[in-house]
């Protein structure tokens, strides 16, 4: 328990830049995701969900959407970093996708802590810089991205 909270997000004093987390969740991707996430987000990529069209493509096979490979990879990065303990995101950079994902694969993902410095106009909050690194069961890279966040300081 952390600030009389029961969340397990750490404050802005607790980061500390060049620290990795290794998280310990990790996530098969199946069909329904996939197929889920793109209908839910009026996305009609063929390559994410026509296997006809995807099977004549370079790759044979369906890709999953690579929103949904960011959103899972920022998702799985949250207990061990921001759970409670964040006011919000300030921005996404630098997100690459250096290989796909496909149905079946098992995504694994590392956080290092880039930066970390108090707010200079508010004193309760600061902003962390995190590297999200996403990796598939082979330990191929398949996804990174650059994330700052207002995190909360620690109460008094």
């Amino acid at each position: 328990m952390r600030g009389g909270t029961n969340m397990a997000g750490l404050y802005l004093e607790e980061f500390v830049p060049g620290e990795v987390i290794r998280h310990v969740l990790t996530k098969s991707i199946t069909e329904s995701d996939n197929m889920l996430f793109s209908v839910m987000t009026l996305n009609p990529q063929p390559l994410h969900i026509d296997f006809d069209f995807a099977a004549k493509s370079e790759w044979g096979k369906p890709l999953v959407n690579s929103l949904f490979t960011l959103g899972l990879m920022i998702g799985i990065s949250v207990h061990d970093t921001t759970l409670g303990t964040t006011i919000g995101n300030l921005g996404m950079t630098d997100t690459a996708f250096p290989h796909p994902l496909f149905h079946g694969d098992t995504m694994r993902v590392e956080t290092e802590i880039k930066s970390v410095r108090p707010s200079k106009s508010k004193p309760d909050r600061g902003v962390v810089e995190f590297e999200h690194r996403a990796y598939n069961q082979n330990n191929v890279l398949v996804a990174r991205c650059t994330r700052q966040a207002m995190m909360l300081r620690k109460p008094a």
